[in-house]
């Protein structure tokens, strides 16, 4: 008996393998990429409990090498995050095949093995960019994916809700929003990275930090609430939806997030600056809320890291595993 985790070297894959080990699960970790020393020390106090096989969720061959190991549960995390203009122009193909096409293949890896459940990790993006911003985001809400990599997302979503409906097997997306925290990095399939990422290694390294509106809102989930809640969903014996938010439920400023870092890590700068065209030409996020109910409701997961708490358990991990520019 044991979970499949894909994507499982990866920042949210490798989170949710350990939130998954620490509650006694057996785990079969299957990436594109072999686990690196950061993970096997990441992931040191449950070694016993993951497995690990390095393989291509578009290899019909490598997925063959699952089939016989007990996977009663799958968790698809595996992901191209080609969120990137330049990332997205350059490789839309392998955006499209790894996340759609890679996608049917787990499936049908599922229509095989019959699991008791199958959860797909989706993304807030589906939503898309320039609602109102006062429109608080429900599982019901008008989704506009605006890029390849949201529209594979959604994409990704309808097929696992159909397999399972044609296959007999239980399955559910969940959109994530805003997730930060440990393992985040740069990867051949995840170039961009998140601001607090970004400005937590700038501000433990005393660099200034350069910003143009510090009033502007996001939402950021620690990492922990992302799988912790992702495990809620994973291990319900019910579930009354097809599609759940997993987010902090809460909107903070960026003002809100220098203020923590600075009072966690005293001696960076603040510049107030105009960014140029090409820093403008990048993805803008999406200010508004999302609605989180249905996690807490019918799942019975409530987030607890307020944003000084992710922040500081954040901080400590990076001191912990003396975590430098070039380890990330």
């Amino acid at each position: 008996m044991a979970i499949l985790v894909t994507g499982g070297t990866g920042f949210i894959g490798s989170n949710i393998i350990k939130t998954l080990a620490k509650k006694g699960h057996r785990i079969v970790s299957f990436d594109l990429v072999s686990p690196d020393q950061l993970i096997h020390r990441y992931l040191e106090p449950w070694k016993d409990q993951i497995e690990y096989i390095q393989g291509d969720i578009l290899n019909g061959e490598d997925l063959e090498k699952i089939t016989d190991l007990g996977i009663t549960k799958i968790v698809h995390a595996a992901v191209f995050t080609g969120i990137l203009p330049t990332i997205e122009s350059s490789k839309a193909r392998s955006i499209v095949d790894i996340n759609v096409l890679g996608t049917a293949n787990l499936l049908e890896l599922a229509r095989k093995i019959s699991p008791e459940r199958f959860l797909y990790v989706s993304s807030g993006a589906v939503y898309g960019i320039g609602r109102p911003s006062d429109e608080i985001l429900h599982e019901e809400s008008p989704l506009k994916p605006n890029n390849l990599y949201s529209m594979t997302k959604y994409t990704s979503e309808l097929l696992t809700k159909r397999y399972g409906e044609l296959f007999g097997f239980d399955s559910v997306s969940v959109r994530l929003s805003g997730p930060y925290g440990p393992m985040e990095k740069i990867t051949g399939h995840r170039v961009n990275q998140s601001l607090i990422k970004n400005w937590t290694s700038q501000a433990l390294r005393g660099e200034p930090i350069e910003i143009d509106n510090q009033s502007r809102r996001q939402e950021a989930t620690y990492v922990t609430d992302i799988t912790e809640g992702i495990a809620a969903i994973l291990d319900s014996p019910s579930l009354s939806y097809s599609v759940y938010n997993n987010a902090s439920g809460q909107q903070i400023t960026l003002r809100e997030i220098l203020r923590v870092l600075k009072e966690l890590c005293p001696g960076f700068e603040v510049r107030e600056v105009s960014f140029s065209e090409e820093l403008d030409a990048l993805p803008k996020g999406r200010d508004n809320l999302t609605d989180i109910t249905r996690l807490k409701e019918d799942v019975g997961f409530v987030p607890t890291f307020g944003l000084k708490e992710g922040i500081t358990d954040y901080i400590e991990w990076y001191r912990t595993y003396k975590i430098t520019e070039s380890t990330l």
